[in-house]
């Protein structure tokens, strides 16, 4: 049995401000659409903590401290990589914030994400931001070969 496979790794920031507000981007994208929290890519040889910082200077302007792992997103694609999401916090911030070409940059209260177009498995994934029981949410096949999201 192999214990290797092919990997995709990319981040994922949720930033809180001192006034209970998150940091959220309306996302231009095709595949994942809606307001969401900003991240991106792993660069190869980029250090995961070094890529999420990275991504949401780009995405947002500023530049953020401390980001601390609070949770992980993972399933299959279409060609059997697995795509993995590390999710990340922090309220430790600095900068001027300004929108990208990834999407328009806002702050909101954070109970008001559901009022938003949100990507399908957005609010599912923010339980994992912020509980502290959860750590993982995964798809799986079901025995009718859909794939189910289960936090864990």
């Amino acid at each position: 049995m192999a214990r290797e496979e092919r990997a995709v790794f990319t981040n994922m920031c949720m930033i809180s401000d001192a006034s209970g507000n998150v940091l959220v981007q309306n996302r231009n994208s095709k595949d994942w659409p809606g307001v969401t929290f900003p991240g991106g890519h792993v660069e190869p040889g980029e250090s995961f903590v070094q890529s999420v910082i990275r991504e949401v200077y780009e995405e947002t302007g500023l530049t953020i401290e401390n980001p601390r792992l609070c949770g992980i997103k993972q399933f299959q694609t279409d060609d059997g990589a697995r795509y993995v999401v590390l999710l990340y916090r922090t309220e430790t911030f600095s900068g001027v914030l300004k929108s990208s070409d990834e999407g328009e940059v806002f702050w909101i209260k954070k109970d008001e994400l559901a009022a938003h177009a949100l990507p399908v498995d957005f609010l599912p994934m923010v339980e994992v931001f912020e509980s502290e029981k959860l750590t993982e949410c995964y798809y799986e096949k079901t025995p009718q070969d859909a794939w189910e999201m289960r936090l864990m």
